[in-house]
């Protein structure tokens, strides 16, 4: 079964490399997706990971307050944060 994780407050620099080298060590991420304006195309400070549920939750435990960037992240369950069910093809 697989979790998706929500990434809040991410660094507008930020780039899918390094959440992906961020992730890796708590286990293989199976999809990531940061997510830009769509009028100007610039990104949005936050992102969805999606994992195993096992590794995903301690990747949220260890990530969770950790700096990025300057920024303190947050890294929360996506179902926890209202987001529900994430649409296909996200």
């Amino acid at each position: 079964m697989n979790t998706t994780l929500y990434i809040g407050n991410l660094p507008h620099g930020a780039c899918e490399t390094e959440v992906r080298e961020l992730f890796s060590p708590y286990g293989p991420l199976l999809r990531v997706h940061l997510f830009e304006d769509r009028d100007t195309g610039r990104p949005c400070g936050f992102g969805l990971v999606e994992m195993e549920t096992g590794d995903a939750r301690v990747a949220m435990e260890a990530l969770d307050g950790v700096e990025l960037g300057g920024h303190s992240l947050r890294v929360n369950d996506a179902a926890d944060r209202g987001i529900g069910r994430v649409p296909a093809g996200w």
